[in-house]
């Protein structure tokens, strides 16, 4: 259920009342400032209705119900989910309005939702289907020019792009030793959606042998396998290791597929090796790139690699404000993995191999197999 209130339910803006009323007084118009204030401060209730497998939480409002209390795209929200605060909320429409790890009220087609760039709302803030959300604005359009920036729009149609590679997001990854022909990355070959048969022909088309899923369980991938064969020749084969994971790359569970992922690939000494998602975007990017990286890629190769996603999806050029802003990703998940300090090209390789040994818990061996079947 919804209802938006007026903001007595809040302390802070009860006082930015009085202040109005009281700096106005002099000037004859403390009635209008009051109201003014009293309608900027509408409080939007809400609870979770629904919590995705990546843990954002979708709420039992629409978009309307948030234009009706004046909070759009652009604006800074402040929420209170059960008893935690949360300040200063991007509003927007895709979850890459706001850098990775931060969080965000999204307004959908059929829903809003509060979630984490590549994060887990509900596992960061305890939040469960029917946890109580307060919603209220806080900065008018304080957001909207980095909103605007950010706006990604991708068409379903194959003659708005340049070639089929294009269009599934489908190519040849060959940063730092990674010898040509081995190692691949795409859209969602199995996802039934305009994409999936597109990247399926490349597939075959580039005699694809091993696939690391990294989208779909072995369940959610049946629809979709029916009606790619080479790719279910490939699974009934054994080849295929559908992984389901998360967005948020910190989690254990996120963790223990990645070892489960790495380990299927250095296990299977026999390339090519396609790696996807469902968009090829930002779990394939991740993976991909910690791959460059302890195959000796430059921080700007991965940089590189992992913007053409954005080019081939959205077109989003270089030497824009907007490639600047998504293309820092890359040094960003660098830096988290190695505890928040800076990495460079004389030390990536290394932290990325600190990571797969301690976090993730390979050994030296199977990392150099990994090489070895790649390079």
């Amino acid at each position: 259920m919804k209802i938006v209130s007026k903001a007595f339910l809040s302390a802070m803006f009860s006082i930015a009342a009085v202040f109005a009323v009281t700096s106005c007084a002099s000037t004859g118009k403390s009635n209008a400032a009051a109201k003014e204030v009293e309608a900027a401060v509408q409080i939007v209730e809400a609870e979770v209705s629904s919590i995705s497998k990546y843990g954002n939480c979708s709420l039992n409002i629409t978009g309307k119900d948030l234009e009706v209390a004046g909070i759009a795209a652009g604006d800074i929200v402040f929420a209170k989910v059960s008893s935690t605060e949360i300040k200063d909320i991007p509003v927007g429409t895709n979850y890459s309005d706001v850098d990775r790890g931060n969080t965000l009220l999204k307004i959908g087609s059929e829903n809003v939702e509060l979630a984490i760039n590549m994060g887990n709302f509900a596992k960061t803030y305890s939040a469960e289907v029917g946890t109580k959300i307060t919603l209220s604005l806080s900065g008018k359009g304080e957001y909207l020019q980095q909103y605007e920036i950010r706006q990604l729009k991708k068409s379903q149609n194959r003659e708005d792009y340049a070639s089929d590679e294009v269009f599934a997001n489908f190519r040849n990854v060959t940063a730092g030793k990674i010898a040509a022909g081995k190692l691949y990355r795409s859209c969602n070959p199995v996802l039934t959606d305009a994409r999936a048969p597109f990247a399926e022909k490349l597939a075959k088309d580039n005699g694809i042998k091993v696939v690391l899923n990294l989208a779909d369980s072995t369940e959610s991938a049946k629809e979709g396998l029916e009606k790619a064969p080479y790719y279910k020749s490939l699974a009934d084969a054994g080849n295929v290791v559908f992984l389901n994971m998360g967005v948020s790359f910190s989690d254990q569970d996120f963790i223990e597929k990645l070892r489960t992922g790495l380990t299927f690939l250095a296990e299977h000494k026999e390339g090519p090796y396609l790696i996807h998602c469902n968009e090829g975007k930002d779990r394939a990017g991740f993976v991909v790139s910690i791959l460059e990286a302890i195959n000796g890629a430059s921080l700007a190769e991965m940089t590189e690699d992992y913007m053409l996603s954005f080019e081939n999806y959205f077109g989003v050029k270089k030497d824009t404000k907007q490639y600047e802003l998504i293309g820092k990703t890359i040094i960003d998940q660098f830096k988290d993995i190695n505890s928040g300090k800076d990495v460079s090209d004389k030390d990536v390789a290394k932290v990325t191999e600190d990571y797969l040994i301690n976090t993730v818990k390979m050994t030296a061996e199977q990392i150099a197999a990994i090489k070895a079947n790649l390079q």
